[in-house]
């Protein structure tokens, strides 16, 4: 796992939790900012996932992989649905899922990055 791609992968889900948390507050939809946040987002998953299979591939990595592969996966399946839902509920409850999204990847990818390092 690339260690500062997972710090800036957190800080970002946070950055987007808040402003979709504000946007749930003010009694408005996503608006423009939050899908180009959640496909940047989702970028630096698919990479740090790429980097982390092929460790794995390698024989790389953390006895567990089943719980390596969950995790990955969750992370790189949240931003799409939460996107989807988002359009799809064009009102504050939108930016809700979003907000909640945002709140949940950092403590996937917190929790990744300690099964990785071998501190669970």
């Amino acid at each position: 796992m690339i260690g500062p791609l997972a710090t800036g992968l957190i800080v970002l889900s946070l950055v987007i939790g808040v402003w979709a948390l504000l946007n749930t507050a003010r009694d408005r939809a996503m608006g423009r900012v939050l899908p180009v946040a959640l496909a940047v987002l989702e970028l630096g998953l698919l990479v740090q996932a790429g980097v982390v299979a092929a460790a794995l591939a390698r024989g790389e990595g953390p006895p567990g992989t089943a719980t390596v592969v969950g995790y990955l996966a969750g992370t790189v399946l949240i931003p799409p649905v939460a996107l989807f839902l988002g359009y799809a509920e064009r009102s504050r409850w939108g930016s809700a899922v979003i907000a909640v999204a945002g709140f949940a990847i950092p403590g996937m990818v917190g929790r990744l990055l300690q099964i990785w390092q071998g501190l669970a």
